[in-house]
């Protein structure tokens, strides 16, 4: 990037995040995610150290914070508030440790790791012992006096406990006031039956609560506060002396706190936490990592807005920014057209991504994405990311609009576009695109699951004619592998005893492997439990399978078109004629017999899991809320799904009532 460009760059960031910064500190809301702007706070402070001259007097990044609501009295703070700088790796956290050394001339003794809550920052006064004003954080140097509001929180004492040694006349001490995720599903549950806007976030509500004018509102959304800093020398060495001497006050303290010797420790914990943190009853975002000697971190001070002697290490987070390079036209095994957005690599849940799904042309249409485009992605669990959002006042007028292709670019037929369906699609079903696709599904884990058959050997079999249908798979030989580039004696040896291992398959699963239009997992279980093999299956009825709970005119009917083609009832005598195992699933009569089910919301276990155990019982899954529902098992952060069985009267049940039922 040239210094012209940068210039441009830097600009237009301030401005973006200074949007944000408003939404979120001064209106307590936000339009984008807290990791989507913590990158782009880390994009700007990068230009900036690139290009130092460049830097501006009012970057967000040579202040702190928001400014003080007019509603409530200002409070300039004893000593700066500071924030913390971020770290989003093991190398972030190392250059942070080695930066610290070199200005210590010594190794850093031991580090303090505190789970980083996602909450609002207040500073607590205490005068002889007395709860006597409690301040927002603000800018870090002027907050807002809240001290009636945050009275109303149980958890933050009103006279301290008596200490070993005299408490001072003035105690400063700082915390994080929270709301915990159980009252914030029971207050969005109010929201919802009250047909009212649901809150985004708990960190939004705990703001907004704090900020009330009517501490009777305060009190009513049940804040909790936790402190994590003593202000006040009392004669502590260590952060971890802090902490205990702060719950000996009787102030509440995160029990999660650690001692770590080092940065492996650190990052141990923060391995440890990133699941266990879904179970807590509090958000979190990360850890937060200190150096515990008190005279190392006096001596380390600050920099620009930020304390040097800690950090705050955030887990791999779920959305972040980055830019489209350019947009691909990926052919599914159904003949689908899907854009992809290939994207600048960026690292977001635990593993750098470099595409994004854009599903069909109707979405690039309401994201507005360009080539080029500054964009938000999402990414939950181990599937491809979304985009959710472009940055559009990032543009530089050097953005190119995506053309949908008007041909299949793996075969150049002419593309179609169904009445009623969104996507653009390949009519020619021997598409090489689609053959390859539909044999990477067969072979699956959720389908025949043959180990050591991935993406790239299927493509390397299909183009040495090895593999055209699904049924070839099950004709290869040692000689047929042997001769191939990357395939020793023994590798060929393994996959063909992965290939025979698979040939013993349930019937849901054989029918999921089939790549039927619209059938999925739980679609081909009902279509196993109903009809119990394929060939009864296969002579079904339009009206026979409409019968089945969640099939419907659209299902029916693309199921009955796939057994029609004379290619599929061919591919399916071919896999009968290769000894195919198919196990007809056996039906229980447990205690959820002709019950059916539906899990909304976290579980302590894998939904899978959770699943397997209703249909061991007997019972049914079902993909939405209806009146023939008979058990909602509502998790954390349920969705709408809870609303609208709370509305039609349905049995709703916690995990643990489900457990029980078991």
């Amino acid at each position: 990037m040239t210094e012209k460009e940068a210039k441009i760059r830097i600009a237009k960031l301030i401005k973006e995040i200074q949007h944000h910064r408003h939404l979120y500190y001064t209106l307590d809301r936000q339009e984008i995610s807290d990791a989507a702007f913590d990158y782009l706070e880390k994009e700007l402070l990068d230009l900036e150290k690139e290009f130092p001259d460049l830097a501006r007097a009012d970057s967000p990044t040579q202040r702190v914070g928001g400014k003080a609501l007019a509603k409530f009295k200002k409070v300039k703070h004893q000593s700066k508030i500071l924030s913390l700088a971020d770290a989003f790796s093991k190398e972030d956290l190392l250059d942070w440790q080695t930066r610290n050394e070199k200005i210590l001339a010594e190794k850093i003794k031991n580090y303090y790791t505190e789970l980083k809550l996602d909450g609002l920052t207040v500073v607590l006064t205490y005068q002889n012992g007395i709860f006597v004003r409690g301040v927002t954080r603000g800018d870090g140097q002027v907050g807002e006096d809240v001290t009636s509001n945050l009275k109303t929180i149980k958890s933050i004492p009103l006279s301290l406990n008596n200490w070993k040694m005299k408490i001072p006349k003035i105690l400063e001490v700082r915390g994080e006031a929270v709301m915990t995720k159980k009252v914030f599903e029971a207050l969005n549950q109010e929201q919802a039956k009250a047909n009212l806007q649901l809150y985004a976030n708990p960190r939004n509500v705990a703001a907004g609560s704090i900020r009330q004018l009517d501490p009777k509102i305060t009190a009513s959304r049940k804040l909790d506060c936790l402190i994590f800093e003593l202000i006040t020398d009392l004669g502590q060495k260590t952060h971890q002396e802090s902490h205990q001497i702060l719950a000996d006050l009787g102030f509440k303290t995160s029990p999660y706190n650690e001692l770590c010797v080092n940065l492996s420790d650190v990052e141990n914990y923060l391995v440890k936490w990133q699941e266990k943190r879904k179970k807590l009853e509090y958000e979190t975002d990360g850890v937060v990592v200190v150096v515990n000697d008190l005279k190392q971190e006096k001596k380390l001070g600050h920099v620009g807005k930020s304390e040097r002697w800690m950090i705050a290490y955030k887990f791999p987070a779920e959305t972040t920014t980055t830019k489209v390079l350019d947009i691909e036209i990926q052919v599914g095994r159904t003949g689908a057209l899907t854009p992809v957005a290939i994207l600048k690599p960026a690292f977001v849940a635990g593993s750098t991504v470099s595409r994004a799904t854009l599903h069909n042309q109707d979405e690039i249409n309401r994201l507005d994405v360009r080539i080029g485009d500054t964009v938000i992605i999402q990414k939950a669990g181990d599937v491809i990311p979304d985009i959710v959002q472009t940055l559009v006042n990032l543009r530089t007028g050097k953005e190119k609009k995506f053309v949908f292709p008007k041909k299949c670019p793996a075969c150049q037929s002419e593309v179609i576009k169904k009445e009623g369906f969104v996507a653009w699609s390949c009519p020619n079903k021997k598409c090489y695109a689609q053959n390859v696709e539909g044999i990477v599904h067969f072979v699956s884990k959720k389908a025949f699951n043959i180990e050591g058959l991935g993406d790239k050997i299927v493509r390397q079999l299909i183009a040495q004619g090895l593999v055209v249908t699904p049924a070839d798979i099950f004709r290869l030989q040692l000689g047929d592998l042997e001769p191939l580039e990357r395939f020793a004696e023994k590798k060929a040896k393994n996959l063909l005893e992965s290939i025979a291992a698979s040939k013993k398959i349930s019937l849901a699963r054989f029918i999921y492997a089939l790549g039927i239009r619209h059938v999925g997992e739980e679609t081909a279980i009902s279509l196993a439990e109903s009809f119990a093999s394929i060939e009864k299956l296969a002579q079904a009825s339009f009206e026979d399978l409409e019968k089945i709970e969640d099939i419907g005119p659209e299902v029916a009917n693309s199921i009955r078109t796939w057994f029609e083609d004379r290619h599929n009832q061919k591919l399916i005598l071919d896999l009968l004629a290769l000894e195919i195992k198919i196990e007809v699933p056996k039906i229980s009569s447990g205690k959820f017999k002709n019950k059916t089910f539906l899990f909304t919301g976290s579980l302590s276990i894998e939904r899978s899991e959770a699943q397997s155990l209703v249909r061991a019982q007997g019972g049914k899954i079902v993909s939405s809320v209806s009146k023939n529902l008979d058990y909602l098992v509502a998790g954390e952060n349920p969705g709408s799904k809870l609303a609208k069985a709370e509305k039609l009267n349905l049995k709703i049940i916690s995990e643990k009532q489900f457990r029980s039922m078991l």
